[in-house]
Order: structure tokens, then C-alpha cells, then sequence
């Protein structure tokens, strides 16, 4: 790579990490890169899902007639448990700011032969993506809030005006009246008074000018202030459970929130505290709902990801149609529309499938992608076979990975003021005992590394508060003294490792 491409490729990916990023510059090459920074090896699974991401960007570059034709590539990853599968799909999704689900297909069948509604996964997109639009907004916004914010602090600071209502002004509500000496001098007694209320006022404006600039120099922070803050949630029990009437894309706390009054609590809080609730406050009045949720419908048709786990839980062994696996067969045949293409009513609005992308992904231990429904291996075009992990992997999902599990460690460790060091010789036979478990044991992937330090660093997790020593290096001896019993013992490993 040139040394211009590789300045270009970073400055993207930097990019990334920054809501609502522009994508449409995205190569296949820049998000395998984008990915290696998180995930080891799987080579082949990156650039299935690299060349999906650009297909999409690929297909909003045609005219409408042909890209709505263009159906998403769907991706079936198939390997072993912790190798990377899910993180690949996470990481893809955060990188264009894409709403993401993650659904265990499992669930669906978790209560006998109905299990839950397959639908809820495309709400669960919907709701993702109702959020990343509401922040989005809520971002676009925060200057007009904070400066609305701060008036109505500033209202708050100010003193109280009161009117005094006389007699004959609430006598003449009820059609009373006196003669007209008496309204005459009413009248110069209300000139008086609105002659009075003007001069308070120009004084009340002189107070608030001076009030506004100490605020905006920050010199009010610390005094505190009596605010109203409304309750933005309805008090009560719920109507229904957690997939009643939303699961038909009904939201009973809009309906009663539209008809209930809204309540108010008066608190008193610091003015720094009253700017970051009066700012939540107006920002979320500048918010327009309706354009909101079309907006996430849009986001949730056209870039929506939903990541189908433990695909292979609802397949019959042999394909076949057994008794007792008819339940798995008929999940395969309740997704298959979903993944087709159907419209989905949510509370926002009807969603459409048609190009959502779906990656679905499974172990395949004891049954094949073959014995999926036909219909449905026909729906998930690239199928990629991820690989086991090597004890060189492993090393290299320690130490090389941003924020890998290593510098993790090394950071809880350092907030007691205490540094960890570790050699390359311990890193490496972290790597070969984690490696020797999942040959011997349930191959669990990189997650062995998490119950492997867990047990290597216990006591020094115990004992890091009161421990004087501020420097611990954690050496080939270490780990070995540490591990290698446990490691032997088949009986320990068992409940431990």
C-alpha cells in the first residue's frame, strides 16, 4: 500500500469512530483494515463482509429502476464458538454507524413450537435505529437547547413578578361596577401601577442582562436553583408484557402519554445541574417526531444489519423431519419471509426487509449448512468458513488488538496505582496452555484467554489496594507457577478453566 493510500485509509478510519460518518467513500480494502485493528485473522470472513458493506454502497449509486432489483449479499459464517463471528459483525456495523441487532435464533423456539415471533428481530432494528437518529438529532440541536437552557435559568434566578388584583377588578368579572368618580380614579390608580410595572421591568431587564453574563462566564455554576422538571415516563404497571402489544406495534405509553397530563417535580439543584437537565429538556422539544421516525425507518430498510446466531440450534440433524425437531423446522420457515422480504409493522411505522442485511452464523458441530431448508441456504449466498484458533492467534488476540485484553488488565490494575508488566515468554505460554484447554476441552475460543487470565491474575486482583509493591512483572515463571497445575489437573480444569 502507497504511503498517500495508507494517510487516506487512516484518516477514514479515524473517521469511523465519530456518529453518523460518511461512508459512501469506503473501499473493501479500508474496512479489512478497519477490522484487523479489532479482530485477528479470519481473512476470508473480512472480505466477505467488506465486499457486502460496498455492495450496498454500490447499489444507492444506481437509479432507482434496477437498485431496488439489487437484493443484500446475506453472509453464513460458519466456525467454532469465539473465533470471531459476531465481533466481525459488531465492529462492520460501527463502522458505517449502521443499526445492528444481534438475535439468537434459539430464542425463537425457547418456549415449545410457538416460541417468540420472528418479527420482534426486525422492531428490535427499528428501535436500534430510532436511537442512533434521535442522537444524531439530539446533537444537531444542543446549541439552540443550551441557549434556551440558559434563559430559562435565568428566569428562574429572577425575581418573582406579582400583580396585585384589586376589589372593583374582580367585582367587574361578575358584571359589578361603582359610578364614575369611582372608575376614574380606578383608572389613574391602574396608570400608576402599569407606570410602575414598566420601570420594574426595565429594571427586571438591566437584572437579567447582568444575570445572563455572569452565567455565561460561569460564575454561577455552584449556586443552586429551584427548577420544574417533567416526568417524561408514565408511573404505573405495565398494560402488557415484554412482546404484548408491541410485538403488533402498538405503543400504549404514546397513546395515554398524548391523554394523561404531563407532571412537573420543583427541585433544587446547582445551576450547572439545571443546565444539563433544561438542556435534555429542549432538546428534546426541537425534536421532530415524525421526521425522526422516518428518518430511522429509512436508515433501518436501507443500512439496517441484524446478526442471526446460533443458526445451526434450529436445524434437524440430517435435515430430516422427526418428531421432535419439527419446532427447528418450522423456525427455519417462519424466517425465511424475513429474510425474503416482507413489511413488518412497528410502532414507528411499516418497515420493508428487502435489504436489510442478514448474517447468520452457527458452530455447525453436529449438523451441515446443507441441512438448512433449501429455501433458506438459497437466501444466504456467500458462506464463509472461519478457522479455529492457533496458539499464535491467541498471542496475537493478547497483545495486538486496541484495547486488547492485555492493556484491559493493565488498566484495572494501574486505577489501584499499580503497574503490569508482561514479558513476550508469558504472553506466549498464556497463549499455548489457552490453546492445549481447547484442543482437550470444548473448544471456546478466544474466551479461554478471559478464564486463563481471570485465574492467572487472581490474587493479585485481591490484593492490588493494599499492596505496597507498584511495579509487578509477569513473567514465564509466573504463569507457570500460577497455571500449569491447574492445567494438569483434569479434575480442577473441569470447574476452573
Amino acid at each position: 500500500m502507497s504511503k498517500k493510500t495508507a494517510v487516506e485509509t487512516t484518516a477514514v478510519i479515524e473517521s469511523s469512530d465519530k456518529a453518523f460518518k460518511k461512508s459512501d467513500d469506503l473501499t473493501p480494502p479500508q474496512v479489512v483494515e478497519y477490522l484487523d485493528r479489532y479482530i485477528i485473522g479470519q481473512e476470508k470472513a473480512k472480505r466477505s463482509v467488506a465486499v457486502a458493506l460496498r455492495n450496498r454502497i454500490r447499489r444507492k449509486k444506481l437509479a432507482p429502476e434496477i437498485a431496488k432489483e439489487i437484493g443484500p449479499k446475506n453472509i453464513l459464517m460458519v466456525g467454532p464458538t469465539g473465533v470471531g463471528k459476531t465481533e466481525i459483525a459488531r465492529r462492520l456495523a460501527s463502522l458505517v454507524s449502521a443499526p445492528f441487532v444481534k438475535v439468537e435464533a434459539t430464542k425463537f423456539t425457547e418456549v415449545g413450537y410457538v416460541g417468540r415471533d420472528v418479527e420482534t428481530m426486525v422492531r428490535d432494528l427499528v428501535e436500534a435505529s430510532v436511537s442512533m437518529v434521535r442522537k444524531k438529532m439530539l446533537l444537531e440541536v444542543q446549541e439552540t437547547a443550551r441557549l434556551r437552557a440558559e434563559e430559562r435559568i435565568v428566569d428562574a434566578m429572577l425575581p418573582g413578578k406579582k400583580r396585585k388584583i384589586s376589589v372593583p377588578d374582580i367585582m367587574r368579572v361578575f358584571g359589578a361596577g361603582g359610578d364614575e368618580s369611582d372608575e376614574e380614579e380606578e383608572d389613574d390608580k391602574e396608570d400608576e401601577r402599569e407606570k410602575k410595572l414598566n420601570s420594574d421591568d426595565k429594571k427586571s431587564d438591566s437584572t437579567r442582562e447582568r444575570i445572563m453574563s455572569m452565567l455565561k462566564e460561569g460564575k454561577l455554576e455552584d449556586r443552586e436553583v429551584d427548577i420544574n422538571v417533567s416526568e417524561n415516563s408514565i408511573v404505573g404497571i405495565p398494560l402488557f408484557g415484554a412482546s404484548g402489544m408491541d410485538s403488533m406495534g402498538i405503543n400504549f405509553s404514546e397513546i395515554l402519554g398524548g391523554v394523561l397530563p404531563k407532571k412537573s417535580e420543583k427541585r433544587r439543584v446547582k445551576v450547572s445541574e439545571a443546565r444539563r437537565i433544561m438542556t435534555a429538556e429542549e432538546a428534546e422539544k426541537l425534536i421532530d417526531n415524525e421526521a425522526l421516525s422516518q428518518e430511522a425507518l429509512e436508515k433501518a430498510q436501507e443500512d439496517g444489519i441484524i446478526f442471526l446466531d446460533e443458526i445451526d440450534k434450529v436445524v434437524a440433524k440430517g435435515g430430516g423431519g422427526s418428531s421432535p425437531d419439527v419446532s427447528r423446522e418450522g423456525v427455519q420457515r417462519d424466517l425465511l419471509p424475513i429474510v425474503e422480504g416482507s413489511v413488518v409493522q412497528t410502532r414507528h411505522g411499516t418497515v420493508k426487509t428487502d435489504h436489510v442485511l442478514f448474517i447468520a452464523a452457527g458452530a455447525f458441530s453436529s449438523v451441515k449448512p446443507s441441512d438448512l431448508i433449501p429455501e433458506l441456504q438459497g437466501r444466504f449466498p456467500i458462506r464463509v468458513e472461519l478457522q479455529p484458533l492457533s496458539w499464535e492467534n491467541l498471542q496475537e488476540i493478547l497483545t495486538e488488538p486496541e484495547n486488547s485484553l492485555l492493556k484491559q488488565y493493565i488498566a484495572l490494575i494501574g486505577a489501584e496505582g499499580v503497574e503490569l508488566r508482561f514479558t513476550e515468554e508469558a504472553t506466549r505460554e498464556i497463549a499455548v496452555l489457552s490453546s492445549k484447554m481447547n484442543s482437550e476441552m470444548e473448544d471456546i475460543g478466544a474466551r479461554r484467554l478471559h478464564t486463563m487470565m481471570e485465574q492467572l491474575l487472581e490474587e493479585i486482583s485481591f490484593s492490588a489496594c493494599d499492596d505496597s509493591e507498584k511495579v509487578i512483572e509477569i513473567d514465564l515463571e509466573f504463569v507457570k507457577g500460577r497455571l500449569n497445575n491447574l492445567v494438569e489437573n483434569r479434575d480442577i480444569r473441569r470447574y476452573l478453566l
